[in-house]
C-alpha cells in the first residue's frame, strides 16, 4: 500500500485486477439478499418478498450442500470491503455423467461495475474450481429470454446455448404472478 499527503491509499493498479473473487460468508447476507432482489426487479421485474428472500439465501449459506454463494469485493483502504457482485450456485446430479453440473444463478453486478469484467473474473473463478473438482462435470446457466446483453457476456466468456429449454412449475412465486404472462392460457 503506498502512502500520500492524504494518508494511506491503494495502489495505482487497475481496480479490477484489485478485485478479489471468494465464497460468500453469513456476513454477505443482507448485501447477497439487497443483491438478489434487484436482479430479479430488473430482469424479471417482480418484487421478491424480502424476508422471504433472505431467509432463503442463509439456508444456502448454511447448507453448502445444496450450493454456495460467489462474492466480488473490492479492497478499500481503512474501509471495510465493498461487495459489487454475485453469483450462485446450485448442483444438478447427471446420471450420465455419474457427476454434477454446477447451475449458475443470480448473477448480479452492481451498474456503476458493469461492463468492467466483473462477472468474467466470478465466471472464471467457478470455472477454475468447478475443474478441479473430478465430480463436477461441466456448468450450465439459464437467462431471461430477453435479456440480449447478458446473453452476449455469457457468450463471451465461452458459454454456448444448450439444445434444452427450460419448463417450470413454481409453487411459490406463481401464486403471486398467476396467469401474468400468459393470459390466454387459463
Amino acid at each position: 500500500m503506498a502512502e500520500d499527503a492524504r494518508g494511506p491509499r491503494l495502489s495505482a493498479m487497475p481496480v479490477i485486477d484489485r478485485l478479489h473473487i471468494r465464497p460468500a460468508t453469513e456476513a454477505d447476507l443482507d448485501a447477497i439478499a439487497t443483491f438478489s432482489a434487484a436482479m430479479a426487479l430488473e430482469t424479471e421485474g417482480r418484487k421478491l418478498d424480502h424476508a422471504r428472500l433472505r431467509q432463503g439465501t442463509k439456508a444456502l449459506l448454511a447448507a453448502p450442500e445444496h450450493g454456495f454463494f460467489m462474492v466480488a469485493e473490492l479492497p478499500q483502504a481503512e474501509q471495510p470491503r465493498q461487495l459489487i457482485g454475485q453469483l450462485m450456485v446450485t448442483y444438478e446430479w447427471s446420471d450420465w455423467r455419474n457427476a454434477v453440473f454446477w447451475w449458475i444463478q443470480s448473477v448480479y453486478v452492481a451498474p456503476a461495475w458493469r461492463r468492467q469484467g466483473v462477472y468474467r473474473r466470478m465466471h472464471e473463478k467457478v470455472v477454475e474450481t468447478a475443474k478441479a473438482d473430478p465430480n463436477v462435470c461441466g456448468i450450465r446457466l439459464y437467462v431471461e429470454r430477453d435479456n440480449g446483453m447478458a446473453q452476449s457476456v455469457y457468450r463471451r466468456v465461452g458459454l454456448q446455448s444448450s439444445a434444452y429449454v427450460v419448463y417450470e412449475q413454481d409453487f411459490v412465486l406463481n401464486r403471486l404472478h398467476k396467469l401474468r404472462d400468459r393470459p390466454d392460457e387459463a
